[in-house]
């Protein structure tokens, strides 16, 4: 999923009030366009085929004709009118741009509309209502309507249109979005024993905002055994909230300042970007890291602590102020799992700076290779700086059960703990699954027995079966041993390499029903990489590799037809 801000950068010399003003109005006017676009392709839609028009009488061929053109003649009214009365001198120029970009989208809708087949479902703008017209939002919250629906509008249509094996078999296939699916056998068998079913008067009633005492000393054990932490970990400590993303955002809120930034090396996973923006208004500053092995990089994507200095003196340079550094362990999207040598150089590296490490090990249990090792930060024996050193953990992706919406903290600053659990306000999880959540980390003899081992088995399995496919096409990919997915190179099936034809080979694997994430999502800077998810059921795995072949197919033929109307020009 593509994670866009929707906003344009402002003319050099506007005091800050013109340009916040400036940028607001273009997000309002984003907006309206992208209403725009999603009422022509429904009117394209709705026209009737020339089958149709022979038997539709002519009155209510008009009719619908005429209505349809008048919606569009008020939405194009609508915006003339909201631009004479808002644009300024500093912004005429972008908005021309703009309705340029618009027009040409439109008739690229046209084109795209009729190449499709009947039937074929046609993705397009989430249902945006032009609050802005009637004044519903603030400027504020138009800003956020773009950044959500601009950020997740595939996936809204994926939630619309699901595969399902005997319902729905010409729905969506995800390996977008980073869902444990093969063990949801196990996991919804030990959910339904009886030590799950409880209901006490504490559950049914306000928790405490950093999660029920219970659980933070079962987190704070299962982090001791499974980080091998050299000591018990404090449940003090412990701040639990509906999800990581819930816990990241508290984090940059209750850590910086707006304005202020982290250091993210890239490709990172694009939902801390959404996270950071939603409430704390805080800049992500890219690490940009590449994929050619150097000198300086003996592997692909190679974090260092000299491209970390590089990209925090440039920050300082632009008068930045940077607050942190995050880091995901295991790396999301590449799967890196980082040494312990390398851990303790990144975090001496930020307590040089004086900067806070956040540290994501959402994936610490789903390394399937055997002969690599995890090393949690949480195992080191002294870290360089306790007390700026934040570790984010959650069962979504180890034990598949994302819907729980269960993230956790563990920071050695009771400060930053008290802080973060103040979110629990808004943001804490029902007592009835706190209390599953629960059972379900003390249970040591199933989890280590009985779940980790059958759960690894079907990763590498997975995993097998995906890298094998990709060797066999020719298709380069970095093959880490852990995570559910693979960060595979589709440049030799884009000309140009450039991030357009990036979005367009996306687009054409959504036409075919087949969600995989793009480079771009991740801030990657290079054009051509995507996300591919493998932790899935055998058959849809299958059939969705089926339809990942087929698109390929059609790009290189694609090539062909246009190379060969090329030469026939010439």
């Amino acid at each position: 999923m593509s994670h866009q801000s929707g906003t344009f950068p402002a003319p050099c010399g506007q005091k800050a009030c013109q340009v916040l003003k400036d940028r607001n109005i273009c997000i309002q006017v984003l907006v309206m366009i992208q209403h725009l676009q999603r009422r022509v392709d429904e009117h394209l839609k709705q026209l009737p085929t020339t089958r149709q028009r022979l038997h539709l009488p002519k009155q209510k061929q008009a009719q619908s004709t005429h209505e349809q053109e008048a919606l569009l003649d008020h939405l194009i009214r609508q915006m003339v009118n909201f631009l004479k009365s808002r644009a300024t001198g500093g912004l005429e120029q972008q908005v021309s741009l703009l309705s340029l970009e618009c027009r040409g989208n439109v008739r690229s809708a046209q084109r795209a509309q009729s190449s499709r087949q009947p039937g074929q479902l046609v993705l397009q703008w989430s249902d945006i209502e032009p609050a802005f017209v009637s004044h519903d939002l603030s400027n504020r919250g138009s800003e956020i309507c773009v950044l959500y629906h601009s950020s997740f509008q595939d996936y809204n249509a994926y939630q619309g249109d699901k595969y399902q094996e005997d319902k729905n078999t010409l729905g969506f296939i995800n390996l977008g979005t980073s869902e444990n699916k093969l063990c949801i056998d196990l996991i919804t068998e030990r959910l339904g024993q009886s030590d799950m079913n409880c209901i006490e008067d504490v559950l049914l009633q306000y928790p405490d905002w950093r999660g029920q005492p219970f659980l933070r000393e079962e987190v704070a054990r299962f982090l001791t055994y499974y980080c091998k932490a050299p000591a018990q970990l404090d449940p003090e400590n412990v701040v639990v909230l509906n999800g990581c993303c819930s816990v990241f955002s508290a984090l940059a809120m209750v850590l910086c300042d707006p304005g202020e930034a982290f250091l993210v090396p890239t490709p990172f996973y694009g939902g801390f970007a959404f996270s950071s923006h939603l409430y704390a208004k805080v800049e992500l500053l890219p690490v940009h890291l590449e994929s050619e092995i150097t000198e300086a990089n003996t592997h692909p994507f190679q974090l260092t602590v000299d491209k970390l200095e590089h990209t925090l003196l440039q920050a300082r340079f632009m008068d930045k102020k940077v607050r942190g550094l995050v880091l995901t362990n295991p790396q999301n999207p590449l799967g890196d799992v980082y040494s312990r040598e390398s851990l303790k150089e990144y975090l001496e590296f930020a307590k040089r700076n004086d900067l806070h490490v956040i540290i994501d090990e959402i994936y610490m249990l789903s390394v399937f290779d055997e002969s690599i090792t995890f090393h949690s930060v949480l195992s080191m024996e002294r870290l360089p700086d306790p007390n700026r050193t934040h570790v984010i953990w959650g069962t979504s992706k180890d034990f598949g059960i994302s819907g729980f919406r269960f993230g956790a903290l563990y920071t050695h600053s009771k400060e930053v703990a008290s802080a973060v659990g103040s979110f629990g306000y808004l943001h804490s999880i029902s007592g009835i699954t706190q209390h599953k959540l629960c059972q379900l980390l003390r249970d040591r003899e199933w989890i280590d027995t009985i779940y980790l081992p059958t759960n690894h088995f079907r990763l590498q399995k997975a995993h097998a079966y995906i890298t094998n496919t990709l060797q066999s096409l020719r298709i380069p990919f970095l093959c880490r041993g852990s995570g559910l997915y693979i960060w595979i190179n589709l440049k030799k099936y884009l000309n140009p390499c450039t991030f357009e034809e990036e979005r367009l080979l996306h687009r054409r694997f959504l036409d075919n029903k087949l969600m995989l994430s793009c480079g771009k999502a991740y801030m990657c800077k290079e054009p051509g990489w995507f996300r591919l998810v493998f932790a899935d059921r055998p058959l849809r795995l299958k059939l969705a590799i089926l339809r990942f072949c087929e698109v390929l197919e059609e790009q290189k033929q694609d090539w062909k037809e246009k190379q060969l109307a090329d030469a026939m020009k010439e």
